[in-house]
Order: structure tokens, then sequence, then C-alpha cells
């Protein structure tokens, strides 16, 4: 079974979600059956690298609200947060363009250590001291930590169009689906469970989706030779 989340480094939620959803992996039965692929959604498609600010200015400016009242989200971003065991800082974070971490992702799934990246930046951004915003050298040290060759991190940082299109595809399929927010969990093609819901509800989606797979239809195939664990049959005559 598959499950695909689409998610955005800079999404809080998705922080959180992310957690949830490995909580009742965790515990899944057949979890050693489930395969979990990343995938971009840029909650700010269209900020510029160089345009970064802080995150309680940032939320008050698009939300419309004061800067304190930014920040009492934040602080109970930071409760929500801690309840999953997560690190989390309220304060002094900034804001800025993920494209360059999406295009990061897109080369460490290549390599095989993708989870393992998101979960770096994740706690970089969320926190850690040191942003992850307009610094290439800081996304070369996360994605070294991850199992990347740093050069090979380099290369695709100073080349804006590598894996472009797989982040913009990614979020035109996310469009196709239905998705409006992050994170989105798509299980097998079928559910689809938006939001950072309770671990209980991504047990309940897991459970449902596992159970309802649809067995391979085989269509008749007469005397066909094939090849089983035992060898192939050998036609006589």
């Amino acid at each position: 079974m598959r499950v695909e989340i689409w998610s955005d480094i800079a999404c809080p939620w998705c922080y959180v979600g992310k957690a949830r959803f490995e909580k009742a992996l965790g515990a899944f039965p057949h979890r050693d059956s489930v395969e979990v692929v990343h995938r971009s959604f840029e909650l700010d498609p269209h900020r510029a690298k160089d345009d970064i600010q802080p995150v309680a200015a940032m939320l008050a400016k698009k939300y419309g609200m004061s800067e304190a009242q930014a920040q009492a989200g934040e602080e109970n971003l930071g409760r929500q947060a801690a309840a999953e065991g997560l690190a989390y800082r309220t304060g002094g974070r900034d804001h800025g363009s993920t494209f360059d971490m999406h295009r990061l992702l897109h080369f460490a799934k290549e390599q095989g250590c993708q989870d393992v990246l998101l979960g770096l930046l994740y706690k970089a951004n969320f926190a850690e001291e040191r942003s992850v915003f307009g610094d290439d050298e800081r996304l070369v040290e996360l994605g070294t930590a991850a199992g990347l060759d740093p050069d090979g991190v380099r290369r695709v940082l100073a080349d804006p169009a590598a894996y472009a299109e797989d982040v913009r595809a990614d979020e035109r399929e996310a469009e196709q689906l239905g998705a409006r927010g992050v994170p989105f969990f798509v299980l097998d093609r079928k559910y689809g469970v938006s939001g950072a819901q309770p671990a209980e509800v991504f047990t309940q989606a897991l459970t449902r989706a596992w159970d309802e797979r649809s067995p391979l239809a085989l269509l008749p195939d007469g005397d066909a030779e094939a090849c089983g664990p035992d060898g192939c049959a050998v036609p006589q005559g």
C-alpha cells in the first residue's frame, strides 16, 4: 500500500501531522508493507528566494491580524508540537521560499534518503536557531547529514532548473486531487485525509485502506506456458 503526503517545510501543521501519522504507522500491523512518498506543496510558491521575514510579521500581514495575535497562535502551535514530543521555537523564526528545499527532497528521493532529509529540514526550521532560508550552505549541511553528497547538493542548488519540474508536477497533481492545503495524505489513491489529524484518525484510515485493497483480477490464461517456483514448463512434442 502506498501513502503519499503533500506537505511544505514552512507548514507547522505538516511538522505536527508527520509525527502523528508516524505514530499511527508505527503501530500499524502491516507497516512494513506501506510505502510512504513525500510530495511537494509550497504554501508560498511565488515568494522570491531573498524575500525573508519574521514568521509573526508574515502571519500578521497575510491574515490581517496583529503580531500579538500571530504570536499567540505560535504559542498554541508550540503546545501542540510539544504534545507530540516535538521541539518548537515559538519566537525568532524566519519565513521564506521553500522551493530549493523541495528540489533537494526530490534529489534525496533518488538517493533513498528523502524522509530523513525532510525530518532534518522540519527540525531545523521549527526547532533550531539558525535559519534555513537564504543560506545555501545551511542546506548543504542538512543534506550531508541526511546522507547526500555535499557536492551533489551544491550542484542542485546552483541549477534552478534541477528538479523544478518534479516540484511543479507534484503541485499540479495536488490541485487535481482537490488538495487546498497541507498536510494532505492520499492512501492508495483511494482515500484522502486532510490536515494534522489525531493519530487515531490515521490508524482508521490505514486500516480501512488496507482492508479494502482490491485483489488482482486474473483473466483466464488457458494453457499458456509460464515459469514458477518449480521451474519452467518444457513444451512437449
